[in-house]
């Protein structure tokens, strides 16, 4: 697949075991497709310092962000949140979460998912780093948080967003940015995302695999393994350009920009 531009995956779960094998494989792949950073997704108190690591091996590369996911809130209270916090202050850190709401597997409480999300989203507040946002089957109580921190909420992306044209808007107005996946190459659930894409400002959108989830359905040929990775986000940057009415090396080009304001990095904007 041809490179449409610089490109940056802002939400990549590096970490994960099926990477294991051969990371650094799928890192040269990633360069070779254009990518010209990697934002590695921390979405637990063991998966965040492990982020942290991978992204520290090579700094103009690859960012981290550092949180405790939804799924996992239970582990987080007051007595862990000094750790935490120390990792968010790392130069590599550029973002706090993954975190949020998801009642779509309450695999925590909810009480308990409100919880931990309400000391994040101070963690943000405190450290001045934006918040990577998960949100599924929660958007009224998320809504409500977010819009609670009235002029003092942080810059937020809504990672992997999967919602209707209204809670898109609604997350517009509330200040937020979007992250789009491979989601919109789904025909069976995605469809509707080609609307919403055609209603977000280029200044408020960016692009993501989230793999190793998310494979583009879209791609031609298709790869053997269904493991998504970042050298795939060039079909996502494609897919959203044309829903967009736009080239993809202008979608590229804006949604690289983007993540470079939101993120407060300058990022190289050739592949090495």
């Amino acid at each position: 697949m041809d490179a449409p531009g610089p490109l940056v995956d802002i939400g990549i779960n590096l970490t994960h075991d099926s990477f294991e094998a051969d990371r650094e494989a799928v890192i040269a792949r990633a360069r070779a497709a254009g990518v010209v950073h990697l934002i590695v997704t921390g979405s637990s108190l063991a998966s965040s310092p492990a982020a942290a690591r991978l992204a520290a091996t090579d700094p103009g590369f690859m960012s981290s962000t550092a949180g405790v996911h939804p799924h996992h809130a239970a582990e987080l209270g007051p007595a862990e949140l000094p750790a935490l916090a120390r990792l968010i202050a790392h130069d590599t850190v550029v973002a706090v979460g993954e975190c949020g709401l998801d009642y779509y597997r309450d695999l925590a409480p909810r009480a308990v998912q409100r919880h931990a999300f309400e000391l994040q989203l101070a963690l943000a507040q405190e450290t001045g780093k934006p918040l990577f946002l998960h949100q599924r089957d929660a958007h009224r109580d998320f809504a409500a948080m977010i819009r609670a921190l009235g002029p003092r909420a942080p810059r937020a992306v809504a990672h992997c967003f999967t919602g209707t044209l209204e809670e898109a808007q609604e997350y517009l107005a509330l200040g937020l940015y979007l992250g789009i996946t491979g989601w919109i190459c789904d025909e069976r659930r995605g469809r509707h995302l080609e609307e919403v894409v055609r209603h977000v400002p280029p200044d408020r959108l960016m692009l993501e695999t989230d793999g190793p989830y998310l494979l583009p359905r879209t791609l031609k040929p298709k790869p053997a393994s269904r493991r998504n990775e970042p050298g795939y986000l060039g079909e996502v940057c494609r897919v959203v350009a044309n829903a967009r009415g736009e080239s993809p090396e202008s979608v590229a080009r804006a949604s690289t920009a983007t993540a470079a304001q939101f993120f407060g990095r300058a990022f190289v904007t050739r592949a090495a």
